[in-house]
């Protein structure tokens, strides 16, 4: 590691969530070489141990319990006096058709990923208001601005990250800390293998069953994905910029994708999803859609 980068952020503490694979390791690893003190959390400890040989602090933490949250800011406190760096990482993607989700999971995925992020904003906010400086990084998603089928529940809770970022952005503002919002494109983690088995699971035998097997076709190209590592990269970036974007958006297609949900109308943008997942608009029994007459459509 450049020397004198080392020297600047030495005494910077970092937290990143959801570390035990993926973005939130990848992110510890780069925010480590960077020289900052890296806290590590997530509830599969055991998945920590390559990052705490590497001399991060692995920690156990549940973002669904507020004890455990409440303890873990303490501590580093205690052990360092400040917190400079929130990645907000932790998340999981629970498919399947919104008929199909029970309600318990539908919730428990907004405590995971909206509610839990929420929770660790409110205890980190006050130590870095009183330093008149933060960074504040949640990791959301290009599922926070567009939108497939079987993946509702998690696009609601990524697009309520989005709209919870764009005003947590204005309030602290003037407290001098930042709020940064990150939109993975495709990333090859385990996220992919994870959500596609419970979308089988959930909706792979109910009358969404076409869709659900397309869906989990697409989630199984995972090393056609972006490595991880960009996304750690763009967290530095995030973190050490004097002047950081609001969003960064990175990863294998999300720009393209973004710019096509901005430039097409809904109807179309879902035809050219379905498209892609190589199903129709059509179910069984139903009469055919309306043909393309005269230059338009119906």
């Amino acid at each position: 590691m450049n020397t004198k980068a080392a020297s600047k952020v030495a005494s910077k503490v970092a937290i990143v969530t959801g570390a035990s694979s993926g973005i939130g390791a990848a992110a510890a690893r780069r925010l480590h070489d960077r020289g900052y003190v890296v806290y590590a959390a997530a509830r599969r400890i055991e998945m920590m141990a390559p990052l705490a040989e590497a001399g991060i602090r692995a920690m156990r933490v549940d973002v669904t319990d507020d004890a455990s949250l409440t303890a873990f800011i303490a501590q580093i406190i205690s052990e360092t006096g400040r917190i400079d760096i929130l990645v907000n990482n932790a998340g999981y993607g629970s498919l399947g058709a919104l008929e199909d989700v029970p309600m318990a999971e539908a919730r428990r995925q907004f405590d995971v990923n909206l509610f839990g992020l929420a929770r660790l904003v409110q205890l980190v906010v006050p130590h870095m208001r009183k330093q008149r400086d933060g960074r504040i990084i949640n990791i959301s998603s290009i599922g926070g601005r567009v939108h497939l089928p079987m993946c509702g529940w998690y696009h609601a809770t990524k697009f309520a990250v989005e709209g919870y970022s764009d005003t947590l952005r204005m309030e602290l503002a003037p407290f001098g800390i930042h709020v940064v919002v990150i939109a993975p494109g495709a990333i090859d983690t385990e996220w992919h293998a994870v959500a596609g088995d419970n979308l089988i699971a959930t909706s792979g035998h109910s009358a969404y069953e076409k869709q659900a097997t397309a869906l989990a076709k697409v989630l199984s190209v995972g090393g056609l994905a972006s490595a991880p590592e960009v996304i750690g990269d763009a967290i530095v970036r995030a973190s050490e910029a004097r002047r950081p974007r609001t969003r960064y958006r990175v990863g294998l297609g999300a720009k393209p994708v973004l710019v096509a949900r901005w430039a097409l109308p809904d109807k179309t943008f879902d035809r050219l999803v379905r498209l892609v997942m190589g199903v129709g608009s059509r179910v069984a029994g139903s009469p055919p859609v309306a043909k393309i007459a005269a230059g338009r459509t119906s």
